[in-house]
């Protein structure tokens, strides 16, 4: 490691410099996550009022329930873009929070099965 490496604080600390390392902190929206823990949160009663796990779609879902799943819930927010009225589910309404919330687990599931089978 050379010199221009090293950050030198006016403590006298140091540290490696931030080139080449991923900054979650600015790539992430903590508004963002927090809504979305929200909705996921909501959605752990299961129909037969059981409490799933919070991780529980992480032991594995289909790629094809995530990308039926994502079109259903992209097309309410196209809609809802578009400016015809949602639509609704077995829960009732389906806002246009809850439609992106619903579009970033599809996405974030199916992501996740393509990269556990790498």
């Amino acid at each position: 490691m050379n010199e221009k490496s090293i950050r030198t604080f006016d403590s006298g600390a140091t540290r490696d410099t931030e080139t080449n390392k991923l900054d979650y902190e600015g790539f992430l929206s903590p508004l963002v996550l927090e809504r979305y823990a929200q909705y996921l949160n909501k959605h752990r009663v299961q129909s037969d009022g059981n409490l799933r796990d919070s991780d529980n779609w992480q032991k594995g879902i289909p790629l094809s329930v995530y990308m039926k799943s994502v079109w259903r819930h992209f097309m309410n927010w196209w809609l809802i873009h578009r400016n015809y009225p949602p639509r609704y589910d077995k829960g009732g309404l389906i806002n246009l929070e809850d439609s992106l919330c619903a579009v970033l687990f599809n996405t974030m599931g199916y992501l996740h099965e393509l990269l556990k089978g790498k």
